[in-house]
């Protein structure tokens, strides 16, 4: 029938629509008050390409989020901490595959009072680990809304 409407355009939309759909990922904020009372953030290196990042990762089935982001934080960092149930904030990024192709993903973040920094961790050997001001820190990460999120965190912290 001339005329009809077909479902193919609708469907090829969708999968484009979901294509484009951000993954969702978890990461943990390392805090810490250092000299003076001022706020300091830890920052680790990613595996593959070396940038400044905070710790992330997938969530992890049978755990709350704010749990398997504490847990990303001790495989990437090596630290141990309070966890903030209550996410800060959340930014968006283009994850680079394997392949080379990349994804969308969404991380949702939680705060991560620091305590302990462990001298071993399961990534030691493929990232490294510094403590920045948050304005420093947020020079460094390459994500424009975790650069906002970095220094509205430190100035939050540092009001007390």
């Amino acid at each position: 029938m001339a005329g009809a409407p077909t479902s193919a355009p609708n469907e090829e939309a969708e999968l484009k629509k979901k294509r484009r759909s951000p993954y969702a990922q978890v990461a943990a904020l390392p805090f810490r008050l250092g000299v003076k009372g001022r706020p300091e953030i830890l920052l680790v290196t990613s595996r593959e390409t070396r940038r400044w990042i905070i710790p992330k990762g997938w969530p992890m089935p049978g755990r709350k989020d704010h749990r398997a982001a504490e847990r990303e934080a001790y495989e990437e960092a090596g630290l141990k901490g309070q966890i903030g149930k209550k996410a800060v904030g959340k930014y968006r990024y283009d994850k680079r595959l394997g392949d080379g192709s990349t994804v969308a993903c969404a991380v949702k973040v939680f705060p991560l009072e620091v305590s302990d920094e462990r001298k071993r961790w399961p990534e030691k050997k493929q990232r490294r680990r510094r403590w920045y001001r948050p304005a420093e820190a947020a020079d460094l990460v390459n994500e424009r809304d975790l650069q906002k999120l970095l220094l509205s965190f430190g100035a939050e912290i540092d009001r007390g």
